[in-house]
């Protein structure tokens, strides 16, 4: 089972890459304690997906760490990737989007994978249940996507993105984004469309489990991105949207399963103190060990 990890953000309001801070006790950055996760539950494929300047960087720093069993792929997300036949002249600052990111491993995945962000803790229940599930369904074209209640992932220094999802049972149905989530006193608010939610209901905090299917629709949905001049000037390919037009035109089956465990990430600067302390309580009550690699 493959293990992707999405780590080729630019950390704007971070204020640096905080893929690569070191969070963990004995200096692990947060990706690394996925990886452990992962590696506890059966997976023996890790992928990372970066920007060129750090793909050295970073597989030098995990080849010196993981057990020798486990395979790694270090990659570079580039706009110079593109569907063959297909070229682009034009101007872009910006990576071509998360769903392009999961593209980049096409050629070193071949069976199901699980995709991360490389700066989000997601909790050891959510790789065991994630684990269950791809074992469940090697031989179909069922996809998942862990769950987290909406209140669990809120920030206290500021608003936050999240996509609420919608459910038929355990089949997802939908997921809408909600672009400025805040709590407040009898629960959370979005100020960007005024919608008031609870906070019981289930949130996408991107951890989906994949199917190779996956990179013939990202290619196909890049073929058509690529010929929209707005699109390529404003836009990118989103892979939980991606997802949802596989979900609507009957491509794939998805199931909404709940991760079990707790969340956090590391928005803003100010979520940094909170993350180390996390990570060193959960150390200190033999969650983890440390350091994380003997």
């Amino acid at each position: 089972m493959t293990l992707l990890l999405m780590a080729a953000g630019s950390g704007s309001r971070y204020g640096k890459l905080k893929q690569f801070d070191d969070l963990g006790p004995a200096g692990e950055f947060l990706m690394e304690f996925a990886m452990y996760d992962a590696i506890k539950n059966d997976f023996d494929h890790i992928v990372v997906i970066t920007k060129k300047e750090n793909v050295d960087f970073l597989k030098n720093h995990l080849i010196g760490r993981l057990p020798e069993t486990i395979t790694l792929d270090v990659l570079a997300q580039e706009k110079t990737d593109l569907p063959e036949g297909v070229s682009f002249d034009g101007e872009r600052k910006k990576p071509w989007g998360t769903a392009h990111a999961v593209w980049t491993a096409r050629h070193v995945i071949n069976g199901p994978f699980a995709v991360i962000n490389a700066d989000d803790f997601y909790g050891q229940s959510a790789y065991e249940n994630a684990a269950k599930f791809m074992q469940e369904h090697l031989h179909d074209n069922t996809y998942a996507l862990l769950g987290y209640t909406l209140k669990n992932t809120l920030s206290e220094h500021g608003s936050v993105s999240r996509g609420v999802c919608m459910v038929d049972g355990n089949d997802l149905t939908s997921v809408e984004e909600r672009l400025e989530l805040e709590q407040e006193a009898n629960g959370v608010i979005d100020r960007h469309s005024g919608n008031n939610y609870t906070g019981e209901e289930q949130v996408s905090m991107n951890f989906w489990v994949c199917k190779p299917s996956l990179f013939d629709k990202i290619e196909s949905e890049f073929r058509i991105f690529l010929k929209d001049e707005d699109r390529i000037a404003n836009s990118e390919l989103y892979l939980p949207i991606t997802i949802q037009e596989m979900l609507q035109a009957g491509e794939a089956n998805v199931k909404l399963v709940p991760s079990g465990g707790e969340w956090f990430g590391v928005t803003y600067a100010s979520d940094r103190e909170k993350a180390m302390k996390s990570l060193q309580d959960k150390t200190t009550q033999h969650q983890y060990i440390s350091p994380l690699w003997p």
